[in-house]
């Protein structure tokens, strides 16, 4: 919950860096709600999908950053699941210091 919390409290701060565990929690967070706003109404799901978009990608950026990549780099297609299932720095890096 603490990860979802997070991603939710640093949406439009594109510094730092997120661990493989806050990405891949946030994005089943991300389906679940979508599914839900899906079944309940389509008007909830585009309202619900657009809320959400600004995390999402905030997250995948800051997982850049503890990789070592540039956040663009999520737009590379295939290239960014193996970045985004690769290990952390495991030290300091020039995005910020190593999170626990």
């Amino acid at each position: 919950m603490e990860h979802i919390i997070n991603c939710f409290k640093n949406y439009a701060n594109f510094n730092g860096r997120a661990r493989r565990k806050e990405l891949w929690i946030w994005y089943l967070f991300y389906t679940i709600c979508l599914v839900v706003f899906s079944l309940i109404n389509e008007t909830l799901y585009l309202v619900g999908s657009l809320s959400l978009l600004l995390p999402s990608i905030n997250v995948a950026s800051r997982r850049m950053h503890d990789v070592g990549e540039s956040g663009w780099m999520q737009l590379v297609p295939f290239y960014n699941l193996y970045l985004y299932c690769k290990d952390s720095e495991p030290s300091d890096n020039k995005y910020g210091p190593k999170v626990k």
